[in-house]
């Protein structure tokens, strides 16, 4: 079900510039970019993962997680391979990753399936969530406008990683996101293959085009903990509006992490702590 990307321009001959994420990769005629699964075929650039699904339950929308918008609903939740990111703690890396090596897969589904089985599972919206959806924009947007048109809401689990390109591409049909806020800018490039700022313009964007935030911060022993980090991300929150919830997460060990230790309670009521002091209303503590 591979199909032609639409956020993407010609570039010099046969090569192309996606514009789905923030990397903006320039890639060559046969060749992919950064997430694996946008891939250069004869000068056109095609979504290899179009309705290949490589996860798919009904989830309890706390799950994603989302307190304050649908709270005690089911949502239904897909996801493909692939990720823009390459963070070394990743927790489903096992799909997110995987496409950077060439491997490909999913079951196969039309937006119209997707959009039946939730309502079939009696959810009241899709979640694009588990690996990064930026990538499988296309495919977010055209299973988007028909859970719209039949009464479900749409809520992205993203990194935030989002092209200006993307975001006008898909805000009229996005209800709520929850927005990965993972570090500053020197954890982005060391451990996530990114930067910080495309992730803070998303935040602003949402709020200024009422599109429900929560973020989540995965706090990680000895790389994110340490209290000027989680001033800056409290201090940027509490700017845009204290009234935005912001889960503080327990990190395991995972992935390329398998050795670290897993985040202290204390750390997290450290964290609680700091976003109380910058006046943020709702504070939530996850993985304990």
């Amino acid at each position: 079900m591979e199909k032609e990307c639409e956020l993407y321009r010609n570039f010099r001959g046969t090569k192309v510039r996606c514009l789905a994420c923030s990397h903006k990769c320039e890639i060559d005629d046969g060749n992919s970019g950064i997430c694996g699964v946008r891939k250069n075929i004869n000068g056109k650039l095609m979504l290899l993962v179009y309705g290949k699904i490589a996860s798919i339950h009904d989830d309890p929308i706390e799950k994603k997680p989302i307190y304050h918008f649908l709270h005690g609903t089911k949502t239904f939740s897909i996801g493909t391979v692939g990720c823009n990111f390459k963070c070394d703690f990743c927790q489903n890396y096992d799909i997110s990753q995987t496409s950077k090596k060439g491997r490909i897969f999913g079951e196969e589904h039309s937006p119209e399936d997707i959009v039946r089985l939730a309502l079939a599972t009696h959810c009241k919206s899709i979640s694009y969530t588990y690996n990064e959806p930026a990538i499988f924009i296309e495919y977010v947007k055209d299973c988007a406008i028909i859970a719209q048109d039949q009464g479900l809401k749409n809520i992205l689990v993203t990194n935030g990683f989002f092209s200006d390109e993307s975001f006008e591409y898909i805000k009229k049909y996005i209800d709520a996101m929850n927005i990965d806020l993972k570090g500053d800018n020197e954890f982005y490039k060391k451990y996530c293959g990114g930067i910080i700022e495309p992730v803070l313009e998303l935040i602003k964007k949402c709020k200024e085009n009422n599109i429900h935030i929560e973020v989540t911060t995965l706090i990680i022993p000895g790389l994110n903990d340490n209290e000027e980090i989680l001033e800056g991300i409290a201090k940027f929150i509490s700017e845009i509006d204290i009234n935005i919830p912001w889960h503080i997460s327990r990190f395991f060990p995972r992935y390329h992490m398998t050795e670290r230790e897993i985040t202290p309670i204390e750390t997290l009521k450290k964290a609680e702590e700091i976003g109380k002091r910058y006046g943020l209303k709702y504070i939530h503590l996850g993985n304990v």
